[in-house]
């Protein structure tokens, strides 16, 4: 399961096994079950999590009580509340586990350390964080400026292998349309 992580790290950096296993130091492995929380709103969130196997959702409760997804998180991604996280405050968004999942986290704590005590880290989760602000301003702009069948359409060509793994409820509420109208688009 180690593998993957540094597999992951290695499409950024390469590592001398010495490197790695300093890495791993400041990672622990959990397990959570279907359904468990990983992070409840309103609770501390100081781990940022990688997924070995299993499929998570990250979302936001609005005060009428209507569930809006931000991210899914499957295998080789990760997955956190950043704001909670990076700012060591309360979380806003909760995450949850699709499947059975299988992670390795690292605190905020340890991975200051880490990338204090090996630099290749820190350029390896400065390139992680850009290319998640990049992919949340991809989705924003999708959110505002296209169509709900090309938002459908451009998930399916980027994630397909997870129109496999969710209920047709979830992508709906991910592409911010109801269940009806993913119905009638992915009928076409």
């Amino acid at each position: 399961m180690e593998d993957l992580l540094r597999q992951q790290i290695e499409k950024i950096v390469k590592l001398t096994d010495e490197e790695f296993a300093f890495v791993l130091t400041h990672f622990t492995q959990r397990q959570f079950k279907k359904h468990q929380y990983v992070v409840q709103g309103g609770n501390a969130a100081p781990n940022d999590y990688f997924v070995l196997k299993g499929l998570l959702k990250s979302f936001y409760l609005d005060e009428s009580g209507k569930m809006h997804i931000l991210q899914f998180a499957m295998e080789d991604w990760w997955i956190s509340d950043p704001q909670a996280y990076h700012n060591k405050t309360l979380a806003t968004l909760n995450i949850d586990c699709l499947e059975d999942t299988s992670t390795m986290y690292i605190s905020i704590d340890n991975r200051e350390k880490l990338c204090a005590d090996l630099k290749k880290m820190e350029y390896f989760f400065m390139k992680k964080t850009t290319a998640g602000y990049i992919a949340l301003q991809r989705r924003i702009l999708s959110l505002m400026s296209q169509k709900a069948d090309e938002r459908y359409h451009q998930f399916i060509s980027l994630y397909p292998s997870l129109l496999q793994r969710l209920p047709k409820a979830l992508v709906a509420s991910y592409l911010g349309i109801s269940r009806e109208t993913l119905s009638r688009i992915s009928a076409v």
